[in-house]
């Protein structure tokens, strides 16, 4: 009878093993089409995806009749910088990201260094802290984007702060787990109009604007 072989079976070279690789979204129009932002393992860090961007952003060209340097823009939750280094790559005249999560808002510094995006402005802040303290930031925005962390009541916290900051024919998108509808709009959706909704899987987003009201 054969004798079992002692030898052991050979190790795989170390630089043979590759891996996993890093989660990513891409910048999909502008200056930095096709950059890759890194998408870090954060609770509640939930980039919007490039299908979702790609209509926010054909709507806000329409809107804005493709004028965005005179662009002024606030990204709350910024996560990723999706939304925020989007606008800028499109070449917006300011961007404002706020980020409460210490190894995001570090990621974001590193891509602004990438991009040597010197219009971007990143603070570290909770979001409604800081919306509580930026009186003196009133009408300076022009488009606010709002993508909180899901199922913690955050829109209905925040929006309200928002509407001071926004200018007068400024736009705000909105990102939640649910739809909103004109007809039904909550209470804390008080003083907005919906401008535009869709969806795409279990993401509904929104464009809205300040209410005018008649004198």
């Amino acid at each position: 009878m054969k004798k079992p072989s002692s030898k052991k079976p050979p190790k795989t070279p170390v630089h043979a093993i590759k891996p996993p690789l890093a989660r990513q979204v891409r910048i999909i129009g502008g200056a930095w089409k096709r950059t890759p932002l890194a998408v870090l393992e954060c609770e509640g860090l939930r980039p919007t995806p490039d299908r979702v961007r790609e209509t926010l952003f054909n709507w806000l060209n329409h809107l804005l009749d493709g004028n965005w340097t005179t662009v002024r823009c606030l990204d709350l939750f910024a996560g990723t910088g999706a939304l925020g280094f989007e606008a800028a790559s499109r070449g917006v005249l300011e961007v404002t990201m706020i980020e409460h999560n210490t190894p995001a808002a570090r990621q974001l510094e590193a891509t602004k260094a990438k991009l040597d995006a010197g219009q971007v402005r990143i603070l570290r802040s909770d979001a409604a802290t800081w919306l509580g303290k930026a009186s003196t930031e009133a009408g300076r925005y022009d488009l606010i984007f709002l993508d909180p962390p899901y199922q913690q009541g955050w829109l209905e916290k925040v929006l309200p702060l928002c509407q001071s900051l926004l200018a007068e024919h400024g736009l705000l998108y909105l990102e939640a787990e649910f739809a909103l509808a004109e007809d039904a709009l909550p209470d804390w959706l008080s003083g907005w109009q919906l401008l535009r909704a869709d969806k795409a899987g279990i993401v509904f987003y929104h464009l809205l604007k300040r209410q005018v009201t008649s004198a």
